[in-house]
Parts: structure tokens; sequence; C-alpha cells
């Protein structure tokens, strides 16, 4: 087995074990690299289905391409599909920065949602190098019934051993790409042909929600809401140039986002702590 090969068993055992030994889950699906390829490692591990509803929390600020792509995979995929409007800002922290509150919608239509189907565990697409706060999760992460999230109080995970026989009144989040690295990702889109979302592919961009780039080469390394994610500088127009770009740069994944800055990195860890992806 090469490198990629590892990977993709773990993360099917970690979707069986999930689905096993869980009752009621669900899989957040954002359309993004990282939560394609989760699709498609779910469909793998259960022999072309997906066996269990998908969830996009839509705050209706996605790119046009993005919603292009739901409609034609959820359609082509046969999926069992949940797509509730978020509720809008106005409900949000208002102590919480602008991209945090956007974000913070996301963490309110989730728990709606959780309210109206009582799922006791939610598959996400987080990696642990991804950020600080994101590197301190488990495979499966226990939070309460509210999907609040203790960092201090999290299970032992050694040697490919998780727990997952919780108490009563326990939400679980499960993650299966939590080892993955981006290029990871990347070399096994390449690897397995999986369908993206074509805004991470460069090209020129004149202007961009009123700025400026005069015809510079640019494109999305993380996909978030409009207002909230940016294109950055690079000549990657296909999947071996992301590969290479990735080898070499010094640029963050989520620099293109308010909240992979480190001002924020606060805000972030407390939407993770009340249950945000």
């Amino acid at each position: 087995m090469n490198h990629l090969d590892k990977l993709e068993a773990e993360s099917i055992y970690i979707f069986r074990e999930a689905f096993n030994k869980i009752d009621n889950i669900a899989m957040l699906w954002s359309f993004g690299k990282d939560s394609n390829v989760m699709a498609y490692l779910m469909r793998k591990a259960f022999f072309g289905k997906m066996p269990i509803p998908m969830i996009h929390c839509d705050t209706e600020l996605e790119f046009d391409e993005v919603y292009a792509f739901r409609d034609k995979y959820v359609k082509e995929w046969g999926v069992n599909f949940i797509g509730p409007v978020c509720p809008p800002i106005e409900e949000t922290d208002a102590e919480l920065p602008w991209a945090a509150r956007v974000a913070a919608r996301k963490t309110l239509g989730l728990k709606a949602v959780l309210d109206e189907h009582k799922f006791n565990g939610i598959i996400t697409g987080i990696r642990r190098d991804e950020e600080g706060t994101r590197a301190k999760e488990r495979y499966f992460s226990p939070r309460d019934n509210e999907g609040n999230w203790d960092v201090k109080d999290q299970p032992p995970e050694f040697w490919n051993q998780y727990m997952t026989d919780f108490p009563p009144e326990t939400h679980v989040r499960i993650h299966p790409l939590l080892h993955w690295t981006e290029l990871d990702v990347w070399l096994y889109i390449k690897q397995e042909d999986i369908p993206i979302v074509p805004l991470y592919y460069a090209k020129k961009y004149d202007e961009f929600e009123g700025r400026d780039f005069g015809g510079q080469m640019m494109r999305f390394r993380s996909l978030g809401e409009k207002g909230i994610t940016w294109p950055l500088p690079s000549e990657a127009d296909d999947i071996d140039k992301i590969i290479e770009e990735l080898r070499t740069t010094k640029t963050s994944e989520r620099s293109g986002r308010p909240m992979g800055k480190d001002e924020d990195e606060a805000a972030f860890e407390k939407l993770r702590a009340s249950g945000y992806m």
C-alpha cells in the first residue's frame, strides 16, 4: 500500500465504525475539496451508496459555482440532502468579528438541524494541519447535547483505537480526514479523479468584490462565503500545478479567509467550543 492507500483505508475504517457504532448520523457537506473527498470516501466505503443524510447549512452567500456543483451532484449521486437556510446574522454574537459572525450563522443552522433531526453524530471534513484549534480534535470527538466542545475533556486515541461508546446525551463529531494534509487531499483528488468546484483553479481576475486585481492570475485555496473569502495569487490552473505549488508554498491555506488570520484565532476557538465545524 502506498501513502494514499493507507490514508484511504483508515478513513474508510472510521466511516464504517461511525456507521456501525453510532445511531442516527449525518455528514456535513460544504462542497469544498475536503468535503468532496469525504463524499467520495463514503461512497467507496459503502459500495457506491451514501447511506446517511448530507447536510449543507446554507448562508445563501455561497459562490455561484458552489451552488451549481451542489445542484449537479445532489441529483447525480442520489443524495438524501438536508439544506436549511441559516438564521440571520442578527442572531449571532455581536461581539465577534464580522467574518466570525458569518461563520456563527452556520453554527446556529447546524444546531437547528440537530434539534429537528436528533442526530447523535455528525461527520465533518476537518484536518489537523488547517489551524491550531483543529489540531486538538479527536477522530471521535464528544460534545454535549448542545454541540459544545470541551477541549480539555477529550478521550485518548492510541494505535487506531477509537472510543465509540459514549454516555447518553453525548453528541459526537467524527473526523475521517483528521490525519490528512492539504497536499494529501489534492494528490488523492488527482489519483481518484474526484470532481471539485472550478474556483480552485487559477484564472485571471480583473476585479473581485470591489478589489482591483488588474488581470492577475489567482485561485481559491479554501472556499467560504462571499464577502469573507478571497482568491490568492497563483499560476496553478490545473491539478498538477496545484500539487507542485503546495510542495513549496509558505502561504497559509486559510490566508484568503479572515478567520484564518492570527488576530481572529481567539474568535475561531470560541466558535469551535460552541459547535462550529
